[in-house]
C-alpha cells in the first residue's frame, strides 16, 4: 500500500508541470551603440571623438524575461521560489515580483488574470497557459513569452523533469497542451 502511494505521488509530480523531451537555451545579448559626429559639423581639426550612449532602458517586460532567464537551470521543485528549487507557477511568481507586479501564487489563478489574447497577438512578456493532465479540466502549468521568431513562440518555464527551460510552442507536446495566453503587462 506504501509502494502504491509513493508511485501515485511521484506519478502526480512528475505530470503536475510537464514534461519536455528538447531541451533548448535562450541567451540574452548586450548591444552598445556608439553615435558619430556628422562631418558637416567639424569646423576643427580636431579628430571626431565617438559618444558612448547606453542602451535604452529595457521595458517592463525586458526586465522581467531577464530576471526569469537568470533561474534557467534551476531544477523542478513543486511549491518551490529559490534557486534551490522552482516550479512554474513560483518562477513567474517571483521573477513578476521582483518588478513590482503581483501574480497569484498558482498557474490556475494566474490565468484569471490580464486580458485573454490571440496566440497570433503575442509579444514577450505575456503568459501562456497549459492543461497537460488529460483528465484535468484545470489549467496546470505556465510559461512566459521570451522571444518571437516569426510563428515560433519561445517561453520560459519549470518542467518537473529539467527544471527551468526555454521550450517553443512548436514542440509538440506543448502545441498540443496550449489552451490560452493572455497579457498581464
Amino acid at each position: 500500500m506504501i509502494r502504491r502511494t509513493v508511485f501515485l505521488l511521484l506519478l502526480l509530480v512528475i505530470v503536475s508541470c510537464g514534461v519536455v523531451r528538447k531541451k533548448t537555451t535562450y541567451g540574452k545579448k548586450e548591444r552598445v551603440f556608439v553615435e558619430a559626429t556628422p562631418k558637416d559639423s567639424l569646423d576643427t581639426k580636431e579628430e571626431a571623438t565617438p559618444k558612448i550612449t547606453e542602451a535604452p532602458i529595457p521595458l517592463k517586460a525586458d526586465l522581467i524575461i531577464n530576471t526569469a532567464l537568470g533561474y534557467s537551470g534551476v531544477r523542478y521543485k513543486y511549491g518551490g521560489t529559490t534557486s534551490r528549487g522552482m516550479d512554474c507557477s513560483g518562477l513567474l511568481y517571483i521573477s513578476f515580483a521582483e518588478h513590482d507586479v503581483q501574480l497569484p501564487r498558482v498557474s490556475y489563478l494566474m490565468a484569471r488574470e490580464g486580458k485573454e489574447i490571440r496566440l497570433r497577438e503575442v509579444n514577450k512578456g505575456d503568459l501562456l497557459f497549459f492543461k497537460t493532465q488529460k483528465r484535468s479540466k484545470r489549467i496546470n502549468h505556465v510559461g512566459l513569452v521570451v522571444a518571437i521568431d516569426g510563428s515560433e513562440i519561445q517561453f520560459i518555464h519549470a518542467t518537473s523533469s529539467r527544471g527551468v527551460i526555454v521550450s517553443s510552442l512548436e514542440e509538440g507536446y506543448w502545441n498540443r497542451s496550449f489552451v490560452k495566453a493572455a497579457r498581464i503587462l
